[in-house]
């Protein structure tokens, strides 16, 4: 059994059950592996950034680590903008990369370079295995490192030789470190403070403080003492809907937080930290907690959210206080012009219960996080390190962690433009997945910035660094090329008939909502 064998069955053994891969010669020995363990899936994107991308939305809905498969320091750095927002979603991912042979490294071919320094700012662990003996014990220590806590991009670096020398036998799988839970003084004492704090108070949620417990647990606090409950601006994963609570969200806007929380004593976060603005801009605040409130931390971000809350709700004797839920309220189909409103209200309509929205639409899809607030129960997933690019990738490893759940993308033009790759893997693995495309043709936020950051109206020649016309993209033609059926849409009643056949039908379908 050669290196590369015994890091598949190891991998397999502490419940890797997914590769997603683009790779290359290096990582040929890894290929005969898992051509050779049926256990593990493999998944092929066209483009690195799928790829990672994809392992993100798998475990942010799996809840454990798929592995990557990339192709030495181009391909790491080709999947870097996905990996950055996989750690910001602090989610487990095994990241290997392959390498030259250790002793064909000094020679300086062509696509050498320096793996660990790429790899270092979206990673929480990197290893490089030094030899065949030791690569499935790397490979155990990688899958328990990625689980952190918080979950993290633990980056194995497989050099060629180790994977092909002979090895001993597949490691054992470790046991990965469990979160802490915060002490019982400062539960007691965030306790009293939002006794005494009522309404004025604001519990901040991230993490495993937004799973569907999580959620319930918050809403018991609330009932209990008044607070009001906020989840970030961006967050991986949050149960919402009908039978569940609701938790506002975060503006983007510093100056929208600011008016917010505008009066907020005391501010309480849990499994997050104190919201900073997502840009400095002029004459405008980083910090946005507001003057002469003082923040109070249940839980880090390493440390069960969810644990915490129900300790603070033990300590609050609020066990037996029912939380506000939804009552599901579906509107009507909307008529007459397409409008980011109406594309919300049909979705709201239409939306079947426990599906999974992932949305990367920053500016057309506004309005429908607030629209699916009293819809089917459902799970929605963010953009969560502003990297664009990361929306149709992670819908596609959201579908083949749950493959009896529908998944619908909600996908800006500008930003899907940056990995549609993704679209040929739903189609290959036949993925349930429907993909709306806000078709304004332009970056619309960038619009907005160029005014936020003071430099006045934008010329023609500005503005053509933020138009995405002449020529207007052809998504419907874009996804036919990739496999994935669609069609195009101008008016509400087209979009509503589009969208009930896309959740209708198994499978891959798009819709261009011309806006």
């Amino acid at each position: 059994m050669n290196g590369a064998r015994s890091l598949v069955k190891t991998l397999i053994a502490s419940g890797v059950e997914v590769c997603f891969a683009n790779p290359g010669t290096s990582e040929m020995h890894f290929v005969a592996a898992l051509d050779a363990e049926q256990d593990m899936r493999a998944v092929l994107g066209l483009f690195e950034g799928v790829v990672t991308g994809a392992a993100d939305g798998y475990a942010r809905m799996a809840g454990k680590p798929a592995c990557t498969l990339l192709h030495l320091g181009p391909g790491l750095g080709n999947g870097l903008a996905n990996l950055h927002n996989a750690r910001r979603a602090q989610v487990p991912l095994v990241n290997i990369v392959g390498e030259h042979a250790t002793y064909h490294r000094h020679l300086d071919a062509p696509l050498t370079s320096d793996i660990e320094s790429i790899a270092k700012g979206v990673s929480g662990w990197i290893h490089v295995c030094e030899d065949s003996q030791s690569v499935a014990a790397d490979g155990a220590r990688a899958v328990a490192a990625s689980y952190g806590p918080p979950g993290q991009v633990a980056t194995l670096i497989l050099p060629a030789d180790t994977a092909w020398e002979s090895s001993g036998v597949p490691a054992d799988p470790l046991t990965p470190c469990s979160p802490g839970l915060p002490s019982a003084q400062r539960v007691e004492e965030i306790a009293r403070t939002l006794r005494d704090a009522g309404s004025s108070a604001v519990l901040l949620l991230n993490g495993s403080a937004l799973s569907e417990e999580g959620v319930a647990l918050a809403g018991q606090i609330a009932a209990a003492t008044g607070a009001r409950l906020f989840r970030d601006t961006f967050v991986a994963r949050v149960t919402r809907g009908a039978g569940r609570g609701h938790l506002s969200r975060l503006p983007y806007f510093g100056e929208q937080v600011v008016k917010v929380l505008d009066g907020v004593q005391p501010l309480v976060t849990v499994g997050t930290k104190a919201p900073v603005s997502f840009f400095a801009y002029p004459d405008k605040p980083g910090e946005l907690t507001p003057d002469g409130c003082s923040v109070h931390c249940l839980a880090e971000p390493e440390e069960d959210g969810r644990g915490a809350l129900a300790a603070l709700v033990e300590a609050l004797d609020a066990g037996k206080t029912p939380p506000a839920i939804e009552t599901e309220q579906r509107p009507r189909l909307p008529t007459g012009a397409l409008t980011p409103e109406a594309i919300a209200q049909a979705l709201a309509h239409l939306l079947p219960e426990h599906a999974i929205v992932m949305a990367e639409a920053a500016t057309a899809g506004r309005p429908i996080y607030s629209a699916l607030r009293a819809s089917a129960p459902h799970d929605w997933l963010d953009l969560t390190g502003g990297a664009i690019g990361q929306g149709m990738p992670a819908a596609t490893g959201a579908a083949v962690a749950c493959p009896d759940r529908k998944v619908i993308s909600l996908e800006a033009d500008g930003s899907g433009m940056y990995t549609l790759q993704a679209l040929w893997t739903q189609a290959r693995e036949e993925l349930d997945v429907t993909t709306v495309i806000f078709s304004n043709r332009r970056y619309a936020i960038l619009e907005m910035e160029y005014h936020r950051v003071g430099v006045g109206a934008p010329s023609e020649r500005a503005k053509s660094l933020f138009d995405l016309s002449r020529p207007d993209l052809d998504w419907v033609q874009l996804a036919r090329g990739m496999g994935v059926d669609g069609a195009r849409a101008s008016t509400a009643e087209e979009f509503s008939r589009e969208l009930a056949r896309g959740l209708g039908e198994a499978g891959p379908y798009l819709i261009e909502a011309v806006l």
